[in-house]
């Protein structure tokens, strides 16, 4: 898949997203400082969510497990006006980097895409939220899917949408907990997603501490690893506990780069590796002055470093018993042609 042109998927270095999210509180200001931070960590885009709080819930007084107020009065505090997004996507934009946001409503989704919006990121609450992904998907533009709270069955439910609408697709392994313990952050299910959805480009939307698990899903498939991100872990946010900071943005941003390098090819031996090997080796040596006709045995060869003769160390056993047929001096390295 391609975002703007940045192409996405095996082939391609890991796409890191800063998911700033709501750990801004609703304040424009703090929103653009963590967008500068991303970039000078080296990051390539910057996602946030979008609420319209009443065309995305009912006032409840319902209380996420990572907060202490209702979700109701979160995302009231949270939320951006439809100016300061807009603002904010031109701040994304201008200092160059990929900008995405998570619609959570129907009206949140024609919001973006007045905005000119270059691909959706959906969350793992909306991943079986049908209508919504119908919706999204109508527009014809990349999706990002995360599927947290979800089996592959009700994922079945939205790539069939997906694929309906012809829009290239990415999911996201998630894992709803924060912070998500590693044993329950599960990589082998990227395996599972892989298998069910061949077509499907991977990733790994991470709720865990620090950075490992990111980088370990790297050499498991996954393409793009999403991180809640903040510029302060001192702030205040229900996400900020367990965000990254713009120090360890840049070591996911470098070591997500690195495996991403360091990934295929085949156990076989390097023409770089010569000069090595010219230390490294040992050769078959005589220990003593050998005359024609002797019959090599161990008092007569071993083998020593470094590497530059014609015969091997892995060679040596082949060698006892054979006959020389020439003179030998001591400390000399064997060569095929001195053998009868």
């Amino acid at each position: 898949m391609k975002i703007g042109g940045r192409e996405i998927g095996p082939g391609h270095p890991p796409l890191v997203i800063a998911e700033i999210g709501i750990n801004h509180e609703g304040d424009l200001a703090k929103a653009m400082r963590m967008v500068d931070d991303a970039q000078a960590a080296g990051c390539e885009c910057a996602k946030f969510q979008c609420h319209v709080v009443e065309d995305e819930m009912v006032p409840n007084k319902v209380i996420p497990a990572n907060a202490r107020e209702s979700i109701w009065d979160i995302m009231v505090r949270c939320s951006l006006s439809e100016e300061e997004e807009w603002a904010l996507k031109e701040h994304v934009e201008k200092r160059g980097l990929l900008y995405l946001s998570t619609p959570f409503s129907r009206a949140a989704a024609v919001r973006l895409e007045r905005f000119g919006v270059q691909a959706y990121k959906i969350g793992s609450g909306e991943c079986n939220n049908y209508p919504l992904v119908r919706h999204i998907a109508a527009y014809g533009k990349p999706v990002i899917l995360s599927t947290g709270m979800n089996d592959l069955d009700s994922i079945q439910g939205s790539v069939d949408l997906l694929r309906a609408a012809g829009v290239p697709f990415c999911l996201m392994h998630c894992t709803s907990m924060y912070p998500t313990p590693y044993a329950k952050v599960r990589l082998g299910a990227l395996g599972d997603l892989a298998r069910r959805f061949p077509d499907a480009v991977l990733g790994l939307s991470d709720h865990s501490m620090g950075i490992y698990t990111c980088l370990a899903s790297v050499a498991l498939g996954a393409s793009v690893l999403e991180k809640h991100f903040t510029s302060d872990k001192a702030w205040p946010g229900p996400d900020v506990p367990l965000s990254i900071d713009p120090a360890e943005l840049a070591e996911l941003v470098k070591g997500s780069r690195a495996v991403f390098e360091a990934l295929g090819g085949s156990k076989t031996i390097l023409p770089e590796e010569q000069p090595t090997i010219d230390f490294a080796y040992a050769c078959v040596v005589s220990l003593r002055e050998l005359a024609p006709g002797t019959r090599l045995g161990p008092e007569d060869i071993w083998v020593k470093r470094p590497g530059t003769g014609e015969i091997l160390a892995a060679e040596f056993e082949g060698l006892l018993g054979r006959e020389l047929k020439r003179a030998v001096p001591a400390g000399t390295q064997l060569r095929w042609e001195d053998l009868a």
